[in-house]
């Protein structure tokens, strides 16, 4: 069995990806964009009503939202049929509250209570968009 760490020829050096980017499909991507600008500390690009609007927030995270002008919000929680994938928003711990606020003042709504995974702790939102994500403490 070939090596996985090979190039698609022997000896050639393997290419690796170079960044991913979350895309989030939504009816209407500038005010979703603005949200998650906000959180992560990114720049929104000057120009409006792009189909595709992409930002890169202070510490690294690519995330881009894209028009759908048929897309409705996830179904939280999820019906057991259904496959679906969440964000997790990593935050330092003693951080949450501020956060937490930070989310709501943005236009984040919660949607559980807090709960615990692995010792660490969760905080359940949507986005303006209905999208579902978690801020996690570390």
């Amino acid at each position: 069995m070939a090596d996985l760490a090979d190039g698609p020829v022997f000896g050639e050096p393997p290419v690796h990806v170079e960044a991913g980017v979350l895309v989030l499909d939504c009816a209407e991507p500038e005010p979703v964009a603005e949200f998650y600008a906000k959180l992560i500390g990114a720049e929104l690009p000057d120009q409006r009503g792009m189909e595709l609007i992409e930002i890169t927030g202070r510490h690294g995270t690519r995330m881009a939202f894209r028009r759908d002008h048929g897309a409705a919000p996830p179904a939280w929680p999820r019906p057991d049929d259904s496959q679906q994938a969440h964000l997790h928003l990593v935050v330092p711990k003693d951080r949450m509250d501020d956060v937490e606020r930070q989310v709501i003042d943005y236009g984040g709504r919660p949607m559980e209570s807090q709960r615990s995974e692995s010792g660490e702790q969760l905080r359940l939102f949507s986005d303006p968009a209905g999208h579902p994500f978690a801020l996690r403490s570390v």
